[in-house]
């Protein structure tokens, strides 16, 4: 089989593609023929192995996985001998925040991770691009206590966090804005948010209403930033650690003063996260945005783009 191949940690430019072995399932694993995966913020941050905290999860001193890859979508071809809840040729897909090794054209995956069969109606890239971002919008939302009346504003709402965050919030009903580039703001929209504030102004500095939470899911803001525009018991999220980590550090401070304040959102339960967003994808509730599509020959070319900051939504590996 064709795979991405690392020999390390290191830039997009480290990256090959390589003809190895096709792998075959443990006990309690599936072997998938994948059709698509992602590349995404996530699988960046595997293939540099930064920040260096990531490496405790992805792998240390060197990468758990040689190819990279975060998710999958595809076709079951075999499983192990313990395995009961799959068979071959069902659909699947899944995720893990700390790397598969899934940019190759098969991956063996246990089920005790996030392996979920795939709605029906929905091909393999659109499977992808309700995964990662998916994962992270569900532990933003689930760490605040969010209420019918609950206003929030999400800081990148083109992003994959962010696109889907918007799409969570609209599902519940729940006034959400969002911060994009002006030439997506009519997509924003589309997603559920009511006002797009562009990107370039800064503009959602002066909004008019307070809000109870900012997601900032592309982690260019701060909490000292969003202070005015939160309300006096008003939290800020950010799916980065900040300037020097305050991101990490803010959350205990802030906690003393009980009005303001900060919270880092632990992502947790991939599994339970991508259930909850296959449920409103079966629903048509949900929609992967999808900004375009390499083949894995472009693999370095794809990780180039994605750190660009340029993407929208997400950015799909061909693996066929």
């Amino acid at each position: 089989m064709r795979t991405a191949y690392r020999p390390g940690y290191g830039p997009p430019a480290s990256l090959t593609i390589r003809e190895v072995p096709t792998p075959e399932p443990g006990p309690d694993e599936v072997l998938v023929r994948v059709h698509a995966a992602s590349v995404s913020r996530t699988d960046s941050g595997v293939l540099r192995g930064k920040p260096f905290v990531f490496r405790f999860f992805a792998g240390f001193p060197g990468p758990r996985f040689s190819a990279t890859g975060c998710d999958f979508a595809g076709e079951v071809v075999a499983v192990g001998a313990d395995v009961t809840t799959f068979s071959p040729g069902d659909r699947v897909y899944g995720f893990d925040d700390t790397g598969l090794g899934s940019h190759a054209q098969y991956v063996t995956v246990s089920v005790r991770k996030a392996v979920l069969p795939m709605p029906a109606g929905i091909d393999f890239a659109e499977a992808v691009g309700c995964t990662e971002g998916a994962f992270y919008a569900i532990n933003f939302l689930n760490k605040v206590a969010l209420q019918p009346e609950s206003r929030v504003l999400v800081i990148g709402g083109t992003g994959a966090i962010g696109s889907a965050a918007v799409q969570l919030l609209s599902a519940r009903d729940i006034a959400v804005d969002a911060v994009a580039p002006s030439e997506h703001a009519d997509l924003v929209r589309s997603l559920g948010a009511t006002t797009v504030f562009d990107s370039a102004r800064g503009d959602y500095l002066q909004a008019a209403e307070p809000y109870d939470f900012v997601f900032d899911a592309v982690g260019k803001s701060r909490f000292r930033l969003c202070r005015p525009i939160l309300t006096p018991t008003g939290a800020y999220l950010s799916s980065e650690l900040g300037p020097r980590g305050e991101n990490l550090a803010l959350p205990l401070t802030t906690r003393v003063t009980r009005g303001q304040h900060v919270i880092f959102p632990i992502p947790r339960d991939p599994r339970g996260s991508l259930e909850k967003v296959r449920q409103l994808l079966a629903d048509g509730r949900f929609r992967a945005v999808i900004d375009r599509t390499y083949p894995l020959d472009r693999i370095r070319e794809a990780f180039e783009y994605v750190e660009s900051g340029r993407k929208i939504g997400t950015v799909v590996l061909d693996l066929d």
